[in-house]
């Protein structure tokens, strides 16, 4: 499932501390947190289909971090969601909505998604992200850009079989019309119309 149902934020850094960070070497990579690239506050949510769970949501905090797309209400008993960029297929700013509208792929990290697809209900999820500040739309929307590009989608199976449709020219054997070399039937049929069938007019 594309969407992981949870009140935690996961750790981070703002871009000011990343920066502190990486200016010299750290002694331990591991902890070099993902950056924040963007908070709103005052934002309200919308799933369609509806989440089994969670099917409405007060209005809450969205944190575009570098590892996951995050949101939490506002409020006590706040509850909150966790979205990994690469279960998000498209982000766009959709100015009828004043908001982002994103779609999710919600078969996302489960095992066989690909050979089920197409079978049963649907696996496309909708997210509509909609801050009280209208201005804030493209920032956001870039800071989704960004974190998108920090995780490019894995090659496919099928990645691999159109590699195999390109056959290396060197693999092939060519023939240098020695007698020592055997002819396929091929070649015979080409040794053929070379030895007897060209036009001879002496």
């Amino acid at each position: 499932m594309a969407v992981h149902l949870t009140s935690t934020l996961p750790s981070f850094s703002t871009p000011q501390e990343h920066a502190t960070i990486v200016s010299s070497t750290p002694q331990n990579f591991s902890d070099i947190l993902p950056v924040l690239r963007h908070q709103q506050k005052e934002v309200q949510v919308r799933f369609d289909a509806p989440l089994e769970d969670k099917a409405e949501w007060r209005h809450g905090t969205l944190y575009v971090i570098d590892s996951v797309l995050a949101f939490v209400e506002d409020g006590e008993n706040a509850q909150g969601w966790q979205i990994e960029y690469p279960a998000i297929t498209l982000h766009a700013i959709s100015k009828a909505e004043g908001g982002i509208y994103c779609q999710l792929n919600d078969k996302f990290g489960l095992i066989g998604a690909e050979e089920e697809e197409g079978e049963g209900e649907d696996a496309m999820r909708e997210l509509t992200i909609v801050p009280k500040d209208s201005g804030s739309l493209d920032a956001i929307f870039e800071a989704l850009s960004l974190c998108a590009s920090l995780h490019p989608d894995e090659p496919s199976p099928s990645d691999d079989e159109d590699d195999e449709a390109f056959v290396d020219a060197d693999e092939f054997e060519v023939f240098d019309g020695t007698e020592e070399q055997e002819l396929s039937e091929v070649g015979r049929v080409r040794s053929d119309f070379i030895n007897d069938s060209r036009y001879q007019p002496y």
